[in-house]
């Protein structure tokens, strides 16, 4: 029975990641215990420990799924005290627009895919040159993003890369284009020379879908809608749509044509993993399946493309326009498609929230952990010397500080906690209205542009590394850190430089 409950634990995660994690399990209440023994503040130490354990899951999210490990780990925190259930809860609160986005946004898009997928393949057979393909997949995700939502678009890139690998594997099986299941783990169908042609692909997919998750942060920091601390610091501030773009832009236009220039140059120079390209035949086989959607469209094709045409409209219009929370368009769009494409069914509708609620779950148990820096004033020590500084070094601090924390934790909070702080102080007359003002855009720049470092800095790189796409295309956490160190350094370096001269 023993044997049976270790060989459960965790399913089919290697050995010594099991260990490890049971080591965590046993070693956290122990030292915790010894450092409060000795006079030491152990709730702090140990909620340092549990941020750390925390993201090693994330790390290791290809050896298994971060949401048992990390909610293990999330409810050992609430037993030994450090946060509450009723912490956690009131972080899942704040946070309720990101979790509807999640649940219903990323459905809506489910329903669009032949759209998606339609456009994006006219994208890719026309255009010849993977450096602009890289670029046009760099820059349309920062635009989307500047009016939709990073998680928004994240989604559809998601959606539209796994339709391509699909389209691919469906030939390499041997199968038709008619025949296209689900199922795309089982390499082993595949003949040797399908494999290496395979792993090429799988390099030149992770290209175009990592400067696409950039271009969500490059367009991202620049408008209210961008990212969800955007409209809290603008609410706070008291910044409408375009007094926050335009206090934003001497910092987030510097940066953005950065980027594209990094997109650019590390393509052609094949820097950090990128500049892989799409091999001849399998262009072949996407012209192939381009034939084959032409020749074989009937009419009920057209009327679900045209439903979707108009049901994108709305979106982007509503979007644009902010009519409603991001999470309930996506359910009107959910609505909208399923009641006139005829999609009735109850399992019908289940498969389009497969992707998006295990991140979910996974997202409420990050809350859990961010529960814990909020209970445990982690990040204090930091923000009362930042604070402490000279006021002209003051944004400069916030912008490396903000940066850094963004990285190892959650943009979203670590923004909520420095600008609510900053307010604290203004409201106190500690700094200045013009202080408060410059702080309150090194704090947005800071959580938005540094944080691309790591996927757990910003939750549409969360929702990449946890999706099902990330495993197909070979896309580990260490892999997109690599990927990202390049933008990383230049966005960052930019970015401190834009603040030291205009703020």
């Amino acid at each position: 029975m023993l044997k049976e409950i270790q060989n459960l634990f965790l399913g089919s995660a290697p050995g010594w990641y099991k260990s490890i994690i049971i080591s965590f399990l046993v070693i956290n209440p122990i030292l915790l215990f010894i450092l409060n023994s000795v006079g030491l503040d152990g709730n702090f130490i140990i909620g340092w420990v549990f941020l750390i354990e925390f993201i090693f899951t994330l790390a290791l999210a290809l050896n298994c799924y971060p949401l048992q490990p990390g909610g293990l780990l999330a409810l050992q925190a609430i037993v030994l005290g450090l946060t509450s259930t009723k912490s956690v809860f009131h972080e899942i609160e704040n946070n309720l627009e990101v979790i509807l986005l999640l649940v219903f946004m990323v459905a809506g898009i489910y329903f669009m895919k032949n759209l998606m997928l339609t456009i994006f393949t006219k994208l890719l057979l026309n255009v010849r040159s993977k450096t602009t393909l890289s670029l046009m997949f760099c820059i349309s995700a920062a635009v989307l993003s500047a009016f939709l939502d990073a998680l928004t678009v994240t989604a559809v890139l998601i959606g539209v890369t796994i339709g391509f690998y699909r389209i691919y594997h469906t030939v390499a099986s041997g199968k038709n284009f008619s025949d296209q299941s689900h199922d795309y783990h089982n390499d082993g169908a595949l003949n040797p020379v399908s494999i290496e042609e395979l792993e090429k692909f799988k390099g030149f997919l992770r290209d175009l879908v990592m400067h696409g998750a950039v271009g969500t942060a490059l367009g991202g920091v620049c408008t209210i809608v961008g990212e969800p601390q955007n409209l809290l610091i603008a609410t706070i501030a008291g910044w409408e749509f375009t007094e926050f773009f335009l206090r934003m832009a001497p910092i987030t236009m510097p940066v953005f044509f950065a980027g594209i220039i990094t997109c650019v140059l590390i393509e052609k120079f094949s820097i950090a993993g990128f500049g892989n390209q799409l091999p001849s035949n399998i262009r072949g086989i996407f012209n192939d399946y381009a034939v084959y959607r032409n020749e074989n469209i009937t009419s009920k094709d057209k009327a679900e493309l045209f439903i979707e045409i108009i049901v994108a409209l709305f979106l982007v219009v509503a979007l644009a326009l902010h009519l409603a929370a991001v999470g309930l368009i996506g359910l009107s769009v959910i609505i909208l498609l399923t009641a006139f494409k005829g999609i009735t069914e109850e399992h019908k509708l289940g498969e389009a929230f497969h992707e998006a609620l295990p991140f979910t779950a996974l997202l409420a148990v990050f809350f859990a952990i961010v529960s814990v820096i909020h209970d445990q004033h982690l990040f204090t020590p930091v923000i009362n010397y930042v604070l402490a500084q000279d006021p002209s070094t003051q944004p400069s601090l916030f912008f490396v500080a903000n940066g850094f924390l963004s990285a190892i934790s959650d943009n979203v909070f670590v923004a909520t906690i420095y600008i609510n702080e900053v307010k604290t102080a203004y409201d106190n007359n500690v700094i200045t209205l013009e202080q408060f003002n410059n702080l309150a855009i090194a704090i947005n720049t800071g959580t938005n542009i540094p944080s691309v470092a790591t996927p757990n800095g910003q939750a549409a790189f969360l929702f990449l590394l946890t999706s099902s796409l990330a495993p197909l295309i070979s896309l580990s956490y260490l892999r997109m850190v690599y990927m990202a160190l390049p933008y990383t350094i230049v966005l960052s370096i930019v970015g401190y430089i834009s603040i030291n001269i205009f703020l």
